[in-house]
């Protein structure tokens, strides 16, 4: 692991106890609805076998278990997230078909072509490298096999964007402040959000990974983006 993953793991370890709160204030409880429908646009397809790369706390490895007769492989390099996200699993009794691995996008430890589907929640942003990652999501799926992202963006609108920046700059910082042991990393994550590709300049990257089919769709307002793609 390099460098830039270590810095990583060392922050999400350090915010893990209070990521899911936090991460509710700070979209009003709407990535919620976005993941069920990353499991709803799932289903379609009949998978057999999904990767959810940068799980976090396994939100949307929980939420992909109710597809029946699929195993839902979910990585994340934060180990303390990672224990969070058991306890959930636990506590739900939807641990079956869900194996947790320590681990990262850059160096994938599987098979070519096994995934039907990867998944990846508000992480990508947080890839070391960005292009390798998108390289080996792309060896591990099979042909046909759908990317599913959801992350950050910037709403295009003025006006939603003068009230973005307002929420972004003041909410976000204040909430980190107030219930984080480390406002740094929500200062972090805050500034990743502005400068990371969306739109268009992002489904490029994907289109240059190789990725085909790309289609995105926008939420609440532009704050959120997700994308769907092909191998």
């Amino acid at each position: 692991m390099n460098k830039g993953n270590n810095l990583n793991k060392e922050m999400f370890d350090s915010i893990s106890k209070e990521y899911d709160f936090i991460n509710n204030l700070i979209t009003f409880g709407s990535h919620k609805k976005w993941k069920k429908e990353i499991v709803e646009i799932s289903k379609k397809i009949k998978p057999k076998k999904i990767l959810d790369l940068a799980t976090g706390t396994a939100d949307i490895a929980i939420e992909l278990s109710s597809i029946e007769n699929c195993k839902i492989i979910a990585v994340d390099p934060s180990s303390k997230m990672l224990k969070i996200g058991e306890r959930k699993i636990q506590k739900l009794n939807t641990n079956s078909n869900i194996f947790l691995e320590e681990g990262n996008a850059e160096n994938l430890k599987y098979r070519d072509g096994i995934f039907d589907i990867v998944t990846i929640g508000y992480g990508v942003r947080n890839f070391t490298n960005l292009n390798n990652s998108l390289n080996e999501i792309y060896r591990v799926l099979k042909k046909d096999g759908l990317l599913i992202i959801l992350e950050t963006s910037l709403p295009t609108n003025p006006l939603m964007s003068f009230f973005y920046n307002i929420h972004t700059k003041f909410y976000i910082r204040l909430i980190g402040k107030m219930f984080s042991n480390n406002s740094n990393a929500y200062q972090y994550l805050e500034s990743s959000a502005k400068t990371f590709p969306y739109g268009e300049e992002f489904k490029k990257i994907l289109r240059d990974a190789n990725f085909k089919d790309i289609t995105e769709e926008v939420k609440l307002f532009g704050a959120s983006t997700l994308y769907i793609s092909k191998k």
